[in-house]
């Protein structure tokens, strides 16, 4: 059994962006990753859902920002020096798009064996944890793994390309 579990981690290996939402540690797959910006000014839309912060003019491009504490109905608290905005590349169906996340801080980037990555915990059919890889064991604590590309539906992930 645990040879199987092994199996199923080691496709998840590599290296991992750390950062925090609240006092929880996250990981999105380093190479998702395009770049860290510190906090800047984010444009408001109108009408559009509470986890859209808004949009920024990143050197004259125009990047959608989701709230990740918003996303997951967490508490809202203000931005402080550390908060920051971690621009993302999702694939869509119509190709890949950037996108700001904007999280408390950042962490490091840890190299996460395959070994050390398990399953993401199934809570019944209510719950949906399609955007948790999985749970990884690292520095003495836990990371939660995100599939970036599932934390936003194919509708939302849509509606946010569409407002760019």
């Amino acid at each position: 059994m645990a040879e199987v579990a092994e199996k199923k981690g080691a496709g998840l290996a590599g290296k991992y962006l750390t950062f925090k939402l609240l006092k929880e540690e996250y990981g999105l797959e380093i190479l998702k990753v395009r770049e860290i910006i510190g906090m800047m000014a984010i444009t408001s839309l109108p009408r559009t859902p509470l986890f859209v912060r808004g949009v920024i003019n990143l050197r004259g491009k125009v990047i959608p920002v989701i709230d990740l504490r918003r996303k997951f109905e967490m508490e809202d608290t203000e931005d402080t020096d550390q908060t920051c905005i971690i621009v993302v590349d999702v694939g869509s169906k119509n190709g890949i798009i950037q996108i700001g996340i904007l999280v408390d801080s950042v962490s490091e980037v840890l190299d996460i064996l395959g070994e050390d990555i398990e399953e993401a915990p199934t809570f019944g059919t209510n719950i949906d944890t399609a955007f948790i890889l999985g749970m990884a064991k690292a520095k003495g604590s836990v990371k939660i793994l995100l599939n970036i590309e599932k934390v936003l539906s194919s509708s939302e992930l849509e509606n946010v390309a569409g407002m760019v």
